[in-house]
């Protein structure tokens, strides 16, 4: 795979300042940094250097820059962060407040009258049309802004209470891990972070870069299998020994090959009455309709991942027409291999790539 390029001068650049308080847990906006970085390689692997991308500044707590953190911090405050080397186009997009490292709510209302240069400092960002990120109980120092009436917000449930108490005009969304309501993105707990990173990467810049970022910062245990198949042809362990499980594992192991209700009843030690009666009762679909589920995984993560020609892929998942291919795909996704490649690929095509030697 290309090395992502080099941001061009004219990229739009999109900034978020991080506010790190003495009681900011840090570790929230380092996490954060995290999932910004790798949505700017998405971005570049996907349209070179004319990307968009996001920058950063950390900021002390009467709004001031960070200029170098220590040791192994240092690439979270130095150019290679994407913050000092931000084109003088950049504009402020977003205010991230990590949640705050106090033991009860007393203390969280303590922190935010502390701070109240840090609360002005969130009123005038939304007053330029900047968004502002919550977690967990920095959600207050937003709130505290006087400027989030009758928006809807993700708390922790241990908080929902003195939080409504203290911003009554503002309403909470139990059970809701992360809220996006206009100016404001908030999420109840730092696992929620992805989601708020895929969630701003969709209002910067688009929904096609969201479904990607999705895709790498979320678990899929389908696709990660589809991409081990596709690389090794390895199969489920032998201790998952039962006549699905070794009818599941042939299939993933021979895609490629025409399908064969008796090859396949054979590799699973039963009759092919008995195997197709497993899977109607196991899976509520027939060998061939789960087969057919396997090769569209695996033709995902190619049409994901490499520069395939689509009637390549179609052979490599076991169909020698790709007319046949392109419909068993849209019926199981829902839309054609081409537009699947479009939204969903993680490199960008071959001439995005091209370097000009002047």
């Amino acid at each position: 795979m290309p090395a992502p390029s080099v941001p061009s001068a004219t990229a739009p650049t999109f900034r978020i300042d991080i506010p790190l308080l003495p009681e900011s847990a840090a570790g929230n906006a380092l996490q954060f940094i995290d999932l910004l970085r790798s949505a700017n390689v998405l971005a570049s692997l996907r349209a070179g250097a004319a990307s968009p991308r996001f920058a950063w500044r950390l900021l002390d707590a009467e709004g001031l820059p960070i200029t170098a953190l220590p040791g192994p911090l240092a690439a979270y405050s130095q150019a290679a962060g994407g913050a000092h080397d931000a084109p003088s186009g950049s504009r402020a997009f977003a205010l991230f407040l990590p949640s705050l490292h106090a033991a009860d709510i007393p203390l969280i209302r303590s922190v935010v009258s502390r701070h109240q240069r840090l609360s002005r400092l969130v009123g005038l960002a939304l007053d330029q049309g900047q968004k502002v990120l919550t977690v967990g109980n920095g959600a207050w120092l937003a709130a505290s802004s006087g400027r989030l009436q009758d928006r809807q917000a993700s708390l922790p449930w241990f908080y929902m209470a003195g939080f409504e108490r203290d911003f009554p005009e503002i309403r909470l969304i139990a059970g809701q891990d992360v809220t996006d309501d206009g100016p404001w993105l908030s999420c109840a707990l730092p696992h929620g972070l992805s989601d708020m990173a895929t969630a701003l990467v969709r209002h910067a810049m688009g929904d096609e870069l969201a479904q990607v970022c999705a895709s790498v910062f979320h678990p899929d245990p389908e696709r990660a299998r589809a991409a081990l198949q596709a690389n090794a042809q390895q199969h489920i362990p032998a201790t998952r020994d039962s006549t699905l499980a070794r009818a599941i594992a042939y299939m993933e192991s021979h895609l490629d090959e025409p399908y064969s209700l008796a090859r396949l009843a054979e590799a699973a030690a039963v009759s092919p009455r008995t195997l197709l009666r497993h899977f109607q009762l196991e899976l509520s679909q027939s060998p061939l309709d789960h087969l057919h589920s396997l090769r569209c995984a695996r033709a995902k993560v190619l049409l994901e991942v490499t520069l395939e020609s689509v009637p390549s892929i179609a052979v490599a998942c076991g169909y020698s027409d790709p007319a046949a291919f392109r419909r068993i795909f849209v019926r199981h996704t829902g839309m054609a291999p081409a537009e699947y490649r479009k939204r969903h690929a993680l490199r960008a095509p071959r001439r995005r790539w091209r370097v000009d030697v002047s």
